[in-house]
């Protein structure tokens, strides 16, 4: 049996529930820059037509200003598989920095919205980092990005804060499907389109980041579970279908 076989036979034994009804956002917590936990700035995060999309109203964000936000799911996971559909969609945020075009992420492993400073842009985390082709370079997607974290990649302590997966580019506006599979401080793997993309073990918060640091119980770095939310980093973007199966260990 291959890897992605013995996979998708686990994630059969269990069952999906979604984490979002389609309807409002009920179950999570917005926290954008320079914005206190739960003040949803400019409609930042919104349901339309049974999508949540992050859109930038020219009269709310006339520049972005670095206001990165995150919505959280309000009830933290350690051990599961989590399932959703993204795309980008229209223009960049006027002021938005060039990386973060077509640019958004899930972040696992995160800390709460409430234990964010004010003016914090992303919360220590594991981000599994979504990202749209511009239409001619190649671009991937599921990558790893670090914020405040470090993980262990085939053996070692691996510090870089992005590392690209082999998965393909995505240009214009498709919905694509990411899943990421959790094994609490053990292996975490990313899978686009059911295609296993990349994959890393013992998430652990890095010492070197004096608010990650804070963040550690009685000293202990590694990092079990945490919080789930999804970013605002200046190009619009939509999610639906955002599902999670527990996995018993």
């Amino acid at each position: 049996m291959t890897l992605l076989m013995a996979t998708a036979a686990v994630a059969e034994e269990g069952k999906w529930r979604p984490l979002f009804n389609g309807k409002n956002l009920e179950g999570w917590t917005p926290k954008i820059r320079y914005h206190e936990a739960g003040d949803n700035y400019g409609d930042t995060f919104r349901v339309e037509d049974g999508v949540l999309k992050v859109g930038y109203d020219p009269e709310q964000y006339p520049e972005f200003n670095e206001t990165f936000g995150h919505l959280f799911f309000d009830e933290p996971f350690s051990n599961y598989r989590l399932r959703l559909e993204y795309r980008f969609v229209g223009d960049q945020c006027k002021g938005g920095p060039g990386w973060a075009f077509r640019n958004s992420g899930i972040m696992i492993h995160g800390e709460s919205p409430e234990t964010m400073g004010k003016d914090q842009d992303f919360p220590a985390s594991i981000e599994v980092q979504l990202l749209g082709g511009d239409g001619t370079a190649k671009r991937s997607t599921a990558n790893l990005c670090t914020p405040g974290t470090n993980v262990v990649m085939k053996g070692n302590l691996f510090m870089p804060h992005c590392t690209s997966s082999s998965s393909d580019t995505f240009h214009g506006d498709q919905w694509v499907t990411c899943e990421v599979e959790v094994h609490g401080n053990g292996v975490i793997k990313h899978f686009i389109n059911g295609e296993l993309v990349l994959e890393y073990e013992k998430s652990q918060l890095d010492a070197r980041d004096a608010h990650a640091k804070s963040l550690a119980k009685d000293g202990d770095l590694m990092l079990s579970g945490g919080t789930i939310s999804l970013q605002s980093e200046s190009h619009p973007c939509e999610f639906r279908k955002i599902e999670i199966m527990e996995l018993e260990e």
